[in-house]
């Protein structure tokens, strides 16, 4: 990783005053925020609106202590550490510093240019402070645990005023099966400008631990596949197994009609398992791994309404352990064993499907109703949104994120680049070798093809 050194400085441009004219516009309370970028943009909101956060606050807060980290968080801390330490001498030459932090947005460890950290200290830019978005605002950090790629944050893109000297850039390493962030390897530099193709030295610099997550996922679809096939001799009228996001890896023929996705398919690698669509049950699987964590025997029950069913169908969910680490859970349809959860309003509930999904046009942002939406469309980490207002990019990035979003909101996931509103197909076009494709009720009439993998489950949503 010794190529850090072609991250040195460029030439400010009139952008940084631009931008600092919008801060100023917005931390009033104007929306107008002309010439900002729009994950900048989006970044404000969420820190004016949502956490509130104090632009003129000097300094960050102290971090929580608590150990809530895995060990395999504990062995990407250390990768990340590693690479650090291995680039500190590059980044000290730009007179720069390199920090690694956990999910929560706190500072493990530091290093690079004596200079830097002893300036970044004055601001809590150290260990054992906390440079969430909540916490400290916009910054490189923070705004990377909320985002699926590497983040820029310059000068006055920061939230608070205290930042605004600062550069800095970071990327947020995420587990590959549900997507939550477990560390950010970020770069910081005092009043030196990095060039764009930061974001692209950080992509290039965690691919290996990326590398070793995926590796490690895939592994755990192969026990979640073995557990399945072990189980199936248990009396019940379908058996699944499913990952700690809710995801299936494989169902059973009674299984698979109860939450619409294809029977006896294995999904070992994370990237193609299957989407049930049911909340419940995704809700119902979170519990189960909180649970486990505390009791390696738990066993639960409840109700969940299904595809197919008008009332709802009893499950038992078991979780699957490997090598100490729960994988995921097989569920048994038909069967009440362990502890009985009739409250599935509490922790086990999901989060409830979005009243409004936000959109950007140019620099402003467009709150929408589910229904104006009729086709969702992934290009790399951006998202954009065929709508009755438009055609408008998606401020969450990742279809992954907008299709467990509006996995209750009657979408669907229908090739790897599109999830679609059921409720605006019009027609559905079958080609001369049995492929799918799906005409909208857009004035474009659009034409949405389905991917061989997710066609039986189209077919069952729409009653084909």
């Amino acid at each position: 990783m010794n190529d850090v050194h072609r991250l040195g400085p460029t030439t400010a441009t009139p952008y940084r005053d631009t931008v600092f004219a919008a801060w100023e516009r917005f931390v009033q309370g104007e929306d107008s925020v002309s010439g900002v970028r729009p994950e900048v943009v989006v970044s404000w909101h969420r820190c004016r609106e949502q956490y509130r956060v104090d632009p003129h606050l000097s300094a960050a807060p102290v971090a929580v202590e608590q150990i809530d980290h895995t060990l395999e968080h504990d062995v990407v801390f250390t990768e990340l550490g590693g690479l650090a330490a291995s680039v500190a001498q590059d980044v000290d030459n730009l007179s720069g510093i390199v920090t690694v932090t956990d999910a929560t947005g706190r500072i493990l460890a530091a290093w690079g240019n004596n200079a830097t950290l002893n300036r970044a200290s004055s601001s809590n830019l150290a260990p054992w402070f906390c440079w969430s978005e909540c916490a400290a605002g916009t910054n490189g950090m923070g705004t990377a645990l909320e985002a699926h790629g590497p983040v820029l944050v310059r000068g006055a893109e920061h939230w608070c005023q205290a930042f605004h000297n600062w550069v800095c850039a970071g990327i947020a390493v995420r587990d590959v099966v549900t997507r939550d962030p477990i560390a950010v390897l970020n770069i910081s530099c005092w009043r030196t400008a990095l060039p764009e193709s930061t974001g692209a030295w950080l992509s290039h610099a965690v691919a290996t631990t990326r590398r070793t997550l995926r590796s490690r996922a895939r592994d755990s679809g192969t026990a979640l596949v073995a557990a399945y096939t072990q189980a199936r001799g248990r009396p019940a009228t379908g058996h699944a197994a499913i990952d700690t996001a809710g995801k299936v890896v494989i169902a059973d023929e009674r299984a698979s009609v109860l939450m619409g996705v294809p029977a006896s398919t294995p999904a070992i690698d994370p990237t193609v398992r299957w989407n049930p669509g049911l909340p419940d049950l995704i809700g119902i699987s979170r519990y189960a791994h909180r649970q486990a964590a505390h009791n390696r025997d738990w066993v639960g029950s409840t109700q969940v309404f299904t595809h197919l069913a008008e009332e709802p169908t009893p499950v038992t969910v078991r979780p699957v352990f490997v090598s100490g680490r729960m994988v995921g859970s097989l569920l048994a349809f038909g069967t009440v064993d362990g502890e009985l959860l009739t409250d599935v309003e509490g922790p086990a509930r999901p989060r409830m499907q979005p009243r409004r999904l936000v959109a950007l046009r140019e620099n402003r942002l467009v709150l929408l109703r589910p229904s104006e939406v009729y086709l969702a469309e992934a290009d790399g980490n951006d998202v954009w949104l065929s709508t009755d207002e438009g055609r408008l990019r998606a401020a969450s990035a990742g279809l992954d994120r907008l299709d467990d979003e509006l996995a209750d909101a009657g979408f669907l996931r229908v090739h790897r680049r599109f999830v679609v509103n059921l409720g605006r197909v019009r027609e559905v076009d079958r080609g001369g070798k049995g492929e799918l494709s799906l005409v909208l009720d857009s004035r474009a009439r659009d034409r949405v093809p389905v991917s061989r993998r997710n066609a039986p489950a189209v077919r069952r949503a729409l009653g084909i």
